[in-house]
């Protein structure tokens, strides 16, 4: 087989292709895609959802019914209605179960919004940044106000136009203005709810999301965080109901998915990526973990 060192989705013609199952030819250098999730959804394949994979692009999308749940880096939750979730690029992102979703959402490239930034995107909106929170349950006025935003750029970007980029871009720039201005509120709704031990629990995950290929034990977090393991054992527990062993292992096995879904990585090479000692102890986590070996769990992908 041909190598691939590819371990993300690069462009949105291949995420419209291999995950939405969309026929249609779009340009590989395209950098905006918008729409609806009951159109983008209905052809996902029911069994399999969205396979773990990673973008390299950014995707901010508005749940307004239906069933959907996501794994966040090391977060999988159930969304609810009026949900508004954020997936800054290269973050490892994965859905099960999706059934009669109604909603919005955009998935758009950096470089397309940057002339209108000074300095990064995550400066200038936070909710990208790899630490925050990716998902917030916002009000129906709010809700009502996303979904404008949305429609607004749904419809700039089915004209043909030769202002098409420049009003696009500015529609975007909106959307994200909007939902900064959200964010906000809701963001210091949350801080002033979070306890020592959550604010402990939380800087957890994030070094865990950053960190877990290198460090795989409890004691080496726990010795960032000065607190021993059977406090951020207890921490975490309380706070995300598994163990950060549980939630260091979901963390391995979803980038294992990654690996085996999206390169041609062997099994021997995704064993050495992962830091395993050997291909058997990578083969033993991953039947341990999922029931399948390497080979067939790659199959169902």
């Amino acid at each position: 087989m041909v190598k691939k060192d590819i371990l993300i989705i690069e462009n949105l013609a291949s995420f419209e292709k291999l995950v939405n199952r969309d026929d249609t030819s779009y340009d590989i250098n395209m950098m905006v895609m918008p729409g609806t999730l009951q159109d983008k959804h209905k052809n996902v394949d029911p069994k399999k959802g969205i396979q773990a994979l990673r973008r390299q692009f950014n995707l901010i999308y508005l749940l307004q019914s239906g069933e959907h749940d996501v794994q966040l880096g090391a977060t999988h939750t159930w969304l609810r209605p009026n949900d508004l979730v954020i997936v800054p690029e290269n973050m490892v992102y994965a859905s099960a179960h999706i059934h009669n979703c109604i909603g919005y959402c955009i998935h758009f490239k950096t470089e397309f919004v940057k002339p209108l930034l000074n300095g990064t995107l995550d400066q200038a909106f936070p909710y990208f940044n790899l630490e925050a929170d990716h998902i917030i349950n916002i009000t129906q006025e709010e809700s009502e106000a996303v979904k404008r935003s949305f429609q607004d750029i749904i419809s700039e970007h089915g004209r043909f136009s030769p202002e098409k980029d420049y009003l696009l871009r500015n529609y975007i720039h909106i959307l994200l203005l909007r939902v900064r201005e959200i964010y906000r509120n809701h963001a210091g709704l949350l801080t002033g709810r979070i306890t020592h031990g959550m604010k402990l629990a939380n800087r957890f995950k994030h070094l865990l999301e950053r960190d877990f290929i290198e460090k795989r034990e409890v004691k080496q977090y726990a010795n960032e965080l000065n607190i021993t393991p059977k406090y951020l054992s207890d921490v975490v527990k309380k706070t995300f109901g598994k163990t950060p062993r549980q939630l260091i292992n979901d963390m391995l096995l979803l980038e294992a998915k990654v690996l085996l879904g999206s390169t041609d990585l062997g099994i021997s090479e995704v064993a050495y990526r992962l830091h395993f000692d050997s291909p058997s102890h990578f083969c033993h986590f991953i039947r341990q973990h999922s029931g399948l070996s390497p080979k067939d769990l790659r199959k169902m992908l």
